[in-house]
């Protein structure tokens, strides 16, 4: 099922639910059928995800430590950053038009 995050400050967003129910959580909040990140919101939903992402990149570069190019570029894999930077940009987005982030299936 595809998801839709829409704001007031950016371009839609659509994407598969188990990546929505994945960025969400970190968030804290639970993918419903509606829901909605307030504009009050949006800062420590951006905070949890760069957290996040800072996180899973520690993680890949001490998986990575002791592999040569050639074992890195096999292991190379989408990781949490490039997956979560455009609600990450949406969310920044509507931060600053103090504005909130809905999403609905």
């Amino acid at each position: 099922m595809l998801i839709t995050f829409k704001s007031k400050a950016s371009q839609n967003l659509t994407m598969l639910e188990d990546l929505a129910t994945h960025l969400l959580g970190i968030i804290g909040k639970k993918l419903g059928e509606r829901g909605v990140i307030s504009e009050e919101e949006t800062a420590g939903a951006i905070a949890k995800l760069e957290a996040a992402i800072a996180e899973d990149r520690a993680a890949a570069d001490k998986e990575s430590e002791n592999k040569d190019s050639d074992e890195r570029e096999k292991d190379d894999r989408m990781r949490l950053a490039q997956r979560a930077f455009p609600l990450l940009d949406m969310l920044r987005e509507a931060h600053k038009a103090h504005v909130a982030v809905m999403w609905g299936v």
